[in-house]
């Protein structure tokens, strides 16, 4: 089959990328790139409700729709229209998924390209499909995404790091005013309770026993406590905090600690050394990205079963990225 023949650089690109917030990061920063590559080029993009102030804090980004997802069809159908009114040069399905691949039929536009692993039907809609790289795989998704410049012929990797604008002053910011490899993040959820490991808790005592001076804060979807006593203004429990504030959290100046999940991928983002924790997921697919970064690492539970990872394990893992 012979080459595609080339495309003309968009002058208003349509990103379709609703969800989830790792994803959301991954395809920030493969924008980021283009419009380094493309300054003149607008870029709209059509984001669930919750994850909008991330997509808004990027100054390339010049415009946000809104998907409100909880409105079921609803919020879709309303959607639809709304982009059935506006006109583009090209849309990039990046999610790839039949809710998206209606999003990307109502627009208009000369080009629509989406993945080629698509999945739902979606690729119907599109009237290029991206190949995944050609290199063999496993492929990590920014990999995958970084595809969609590469058809532009933009041959070059993301650049660090992810310029966001300032947000908001927490009343907590004081917290992070001192050497950020003293200061630790956090956060123990995940996405299923089988990517969750058991043991930050203990793995925090440590911090606090090994590391003079460390200050540790947590984060999570639920409220939670860390067991036993706390040293006096060595914790900040942020737990349960709302959408936006665990995202100023992450950006802090700080190691972070946590499983595979979208504050993971913030934080490495915006250039702190992180240290991800895996258990079934691997880590050539879903790990802080650039994998071979002597600011990230990843520990593998043994048998992809993080009960099997102790505290001790991922301490001495921690202990050799504060030295990097």
């Amino acid at each position: 089959m012979p080459a595609p023949l080339p495309i003309s650089p968009p002058r208003h690109l349509l990103v379709i990328k609703p969800s989830s917030l790792g994803d959301i990061v991954h395809a920030l920063q493969v924008i980021q790139l283009l419009r380094c590559e493309l300054p003149a080029c607008r870029v709209t993009w059509v984001v669930r409700d919750r994850f909008a102030p991330l997509v808004e804090a990027a100054p390339f980004v010049d415009e946000v729709i809104l998907f409100h997802r909880k409105e079921g069809l609803r919020g879709l159908a309303k959607l639809l229209r709304e982009l059935r009114q506006r006109e583009f040069d090209m849309i990039w399905d990046m999610q790839g998924l039949l809710r998206s691949g209606l999003m990307t039929a109502a627009a208009m536009a000369k080009q629509k390209w989406g993945r080629s692993d698509a999945r739902e039907g979606s690729a119907w809609f599109y009237k290029r499909k991206i190949d995944l790289p050609s290199s063999a795989g496993p492929h990590h998704a920014i990999a995958i995404l970084l595809e969609f410049t590469k058809a532009l012929g933009i041959d070059r990797d993301i650049a660090y790091p992810l310029q966001l604008a300032d947000g908001p002053n927490m009343p907590w910011s004081s917290f992070f005013a001192g050497d950020p490899n003293e200061q630790f993040v956090i956060f123990t959820d995940s996405r299923g309770a089988g990517k969750e490991w058991p043991g930050f808790d203990a793995l925090t005592h440590l911090i606090w026993q090994e590391i003079p001076n460390s200050r540790i804060a947590w984060c999570a979807g639920s409220s939670m406590q860390p067991s036993g006593s706390i040293p006096d203004g060595r914790f900040l429990n942020l737990t349960g905090c709302p959408l936006l504030e665990m995202i100023e959290l992450v950006r802090q100046p700080s190691i972070f600690i946590g499983n595979d999940s979208g504050p993971m991928h913030l934080s490495a983002a915006v250039g702190n050394k992180v240290l991800a924790i895996f258990g079934p997921t691997s880590p050539l697919r879903f790990g802080p990205w650039p994998l071979d970064s002597p600011r990230t690492s990843s520990v593998q539970a043994p048998n992809g079963v993080l009960a099997n990872l102790s505290a001790q394990q991922v301490l001495s893992s921690l202990l050799t990225l504060r030295e990097k």
